[in-house]
């Protein structure tokens, strides 16, 4: 059986939730307290260099890192992910995107904004990812504007990549007013058979408010 090894409050790992929602496969989740310092022990260390969640380990000792990199190999061979090179590849560019553009910039205010961080990061700091996460929604509207879902006329993984964090962008402080055709395309999304709404606050962590090690 698959095994995802999570922090429930983190929308990199819900995403990865959502595919296998979509696909409805079996897998066991195994929690990770991050805050606590469980994903720098060795033996997590050892799954993911990098010390971060998600993983999957799709075979005892055999792990993927990386939301994306995940949501891709859980893909492969479904209608989420082209099998067109063109389409394929534009799927991939809003991945890119996600992990350049949102998580670090939207996914970083709204972390920092609901584990009560914001007051102590410099005002400088917060200013720039403000501006940045702003001109991500720009792109977004001006893409969705024109076309129902990111990336190959339907509903894939670059969709639900971007989505985890841009959706939930309120959450950061950030108004959604100005977007419209981004709403709309939120919309579509939730409207998806098999969406997950489950999601985790961060108040089910007790350790939620330390910085990370």
């Amino acid at each position: 059986m698959l095994r995802l090894y999570d922090y429930p409050p983190s929308q990199n790992a819900w995403k990865v939730r959502l595919l296998l929602n979509h696909l409805g496969l079996a897998y066991e989740r195994v929690p990770v307290s991050i805050f606590e310092g469980e994903s720098r022990s060795e033996a997590y260390l050892e799954k993911n260099p990098a010390g971060a969640v998600p993983v999957l380990e799709v075979e005892p000792g055999k792990c993927i890192a990386e939301s994306n990199a995940i949501l891709c190999y859980l893909a492969e061979g479904t209608p989420y992910l082209p099998q067109d090179r063109l389409e394929r590849a534009q799927a991939m560019q809003w991945l890119f995107f996600e992990q350049s553009y949102v998580e670090p910039q939207i996914g970083s205010l709204r972390y920092w904004t609901l584990t009560g961080k914001l007051a102590r990061r410099p005002e400088e700091m917060v200013a720039g990812k403000r501006a940045a996460s702003l001109r991500a929604l720009a792109a977004l509207e001006r893409h969705v504007a024109c076309r129902r879902f990111l990336a190959a006329e339907r509903y894939t993984i670059a969709d639900m990549a971007v989505y985890a964090y841009s959706a939930h962008a309120e959450e950061a402080g950030l108004d959604l007013a100005p977007y419209p055709a981004f709403r709309a395309w939120r919309d579509r999304v939730e409207a998806q058979p098999g969406f997950l709404r489950e999601r985790f606050p961060y108040s089910v962590d007790p350790h939620a408010s330390r910085e990370l090690g």
